[in-house]
């Protein structure tokens, strides 16, 4: 009796960690931003030490947040950290609405902005460190 029961708590365990992944797998969960969409935006504009891109527009992608990742300095690509902030609109007393400054660094997704909803139109900004920084990043949406 000993034997079988020992039999059926092995097979229970095996059972268990080879469901528990596909299940997880199947769900979504632990797949951390796979609704929001990636991409590297347009420059827009410089002012006052920040540039920004052109407008962008939370598609209908299920995605909450705006993030960035892979930053690097295109004339120094040791350079992997940089200070964003995002810009909402629409515009409130004659200015968009900005979020606090965020440091990113390297390949790593960094939450600039939470309970973003679908359609919402804003910019993403970055502080430069010497005139004629141009850095590169993704914006996940």
């Amino acid at each position: 009796m000993k034997r079988l029961t020992y039999i059926v708590a092995v097979l229970a365990a095996v059972l268990a960690t080879t469901l528990v992944p596909t299940t997880a797998s199947a769900n979504g969960t632990g797949q951390g931003h796979h609704k929001c969409v990636s991409f590297r935006p347009d420059h827009g504009f410089y002012e006052a030490g920040w540039v920004g891109t052109a407008v962008l527009t939370v598609p209908d992608s299920g995605c909450t947040t705006v993030s960035v990742s892979h930053i690097k300095d295109r004339a120094n690509p040791a350079d992997r950290c940089q200070t964003f902030r995002v810009g909402f609109y629409p515009l409130v007393g004659g200015g968009l609405t900005y979020t606090d400054p965020v440091t990113a660094c390297g390949p790593h997704r960094t939450v600039l902005a939470h309970d973003v909803a679908d359609g919402t139109s804003y910019i993403v900004l970055y502080h430069i460190d010497y005139l004629q920084q141009s850095v590169r990043f993704k914006v996940h949406h």
